[in-house]
């Protein structure tokens, strides 16, 4: 059984490799190849943009894939959602599609733009998003660059993480069109396919458990039995701390993930609290 996986090209194309290579699939490719090469047999990898992937998925030339959820609705895609991998280009959080304009625009609100035109690269969302609020404007496809377009039409609906290209360009939100988020997508006759069924689960709990376990370390330490309770109240968890006795009486080994945001700030407490031999690990994967 082999399971063609499609992996994004362009904005997405770095993290997803920092992910994939995370979750026990490290990848690498050519400057020129849309191919890419993992040690895992069971797995073959193309790479396409994140806009086509939907489509692609769906007429079966692809087993599954990583996406936008804004592109399958965009393209109305006929998949199956395995589930959502918070991630992006920057940031561990959902992108925008916003509504925007020049900062000296008189447009405050989507119902200002009836009989206007608006530029973007999400056509279909954004028509429904006006039709919706009973705007009858004249969206037209943008091959790029739409901020550049910005002050040649009356609105842009554009991806943002963070507006900080757009407050660049001197554009403001009017309004936001959709959230989206990273999601895995099946074929529908992939899906009913038990082994490749099997396949892409397993690829969707090790990839969410690499989302899960960026920013958290694994601690480990000895501490006394006369300083256990002490060690005990600082120590954070998913759950309950890992306790086990070591071989000299009276001394334990505990084991706990913490966010690595707390560390600088609990390791002098679990030393001043009696913890000795303390070791801060990083993580690949955290599996809840």
């Amino acid at each position: 059984m082999k399971l063609v996986l499609g992996l994004p090209k362009g904005s997405l194309q770095e993290s997803t490799f920092d992910l994939m290579g995370k979750a026990g699939f490290p990848v690498s490719v050519g400057s020129r190849s849309y191919f890419p090469s993992t040690p895992d047999p069971d797995l073959d990898l193309v790479m396409f943009r994140a806009q086509e992937m939907a489509r692609y998925v769906q007429d079966g030339v692809l087993d599954a894939g990583l996406t936008g959820r804004d592109w399958v609705s965009e393209n109305d895609a006929e998949v199956v959602e395995v589930g959502e991998l918070m991630y992006a280009k920057q940031r561990l959080s959902p992108v925008r599609w916003v509504l925007a304009v020049p900062e000296a625009s008189p447009v405050q609100r989507a119902e200002d733009l009836d009989g206007k035109l608006v530029a973007t690269e999400l056509v279909n969302t954004t028509r429904k998003y006006l039709a919706a609020k009973g705007v009858d404007a004249r969206v037209e496809f943008s091959w790029g660059a739409t901020e550049a377009k910005a002050n040649l039409v009356d609105a842009i609906v554009e991806l943002t993480e963070t507006g900080s290209s757009l407050r660049a360009n001197k554009l403001r939100i009017v309004d936001t069109v959709m959230e989206s988020v990273t999601v895995l997508i099946a074929n529908p006759k992939a899906w009913d396919d038990p082994e490749k069924r099997a396949k892409i689960e397993s690829i969707h709990m090790l990839l969410e458990g690499a989302i899960v376990a960026r920013g958290m370390v694994c601690l480990k330490l000895n501490v006394s039995e006369d300083c256990l309770e002490a060690v005990s109240t600082i120590v954070p968890s998913l759950r309950k701390p890992t306790l086990s006795p070591l071989a000299e009486t009276g001394w334990y080994a505990l084991e706990t993930i913490v966010d690595e945001s707390v560390v600088r700030r609990i390791i002098p407490d679990l030393k001043r609290a009696g913890a000795e031999g303390i070791i801060e690990i990083p993580l690949n994967k955290v599996i809840p």
